[in-house]
């Protein structure tokens, strides 16, 4: 299990699962928000906020809805806006403290063009 929050506190996460991998993507936005993306099933993440504590960003093919703290602006996570086509969702593991997820091997994905993972 992974615990994490953004900076201020006010959204914090449970993983209960263990990611095999960490996602570095180059798209666009993640690569401007630095994230690091731990992927599972929605039934393995809790999100713990209260209600109205972030403000989603909505882009490009309007699939996913990527979540940011309203009071100190750390994106936390991303969530399918269609969960009849996918049960998906991602956290931020740079909301994590850096030892937790020490030993789990990152891979870098062109999100920005080929949507293959570089190594």
């Amino acid at each position: 299990m992974f615990k994490g929050a953004c900076h201020c506190g006010t959204v914090s996460f449970i993983l209960d699962d263990q990611p095999e991998i960490l996602t570095e993507c180059n798209c666009s936005i993640c690569r401007r928000i630095g994230a690091l993306w731990a992927h599972s099933d929605i039934a393995n993440i809790t999100i713990e906020a209260p209600p109205e504590s972030t403000i989603a960003y909505i882009q490009g093919d309007r699939l996913l809805a990527i979540h940011s703290c309203k009071t100190c602006g750390c994106t936390t996570h991303w969530e399918s806006l269609d969960t009849d086509k996918s049960s998906n969702m991602a956290v931020n593991c740079r909301m994590i403290e850096p030892a937790e997820i020490s030993n789990i091997k990152i891979r870098k994905f062109d999100g920005a063009d080929t949507w293959t993972y570089l190594d």
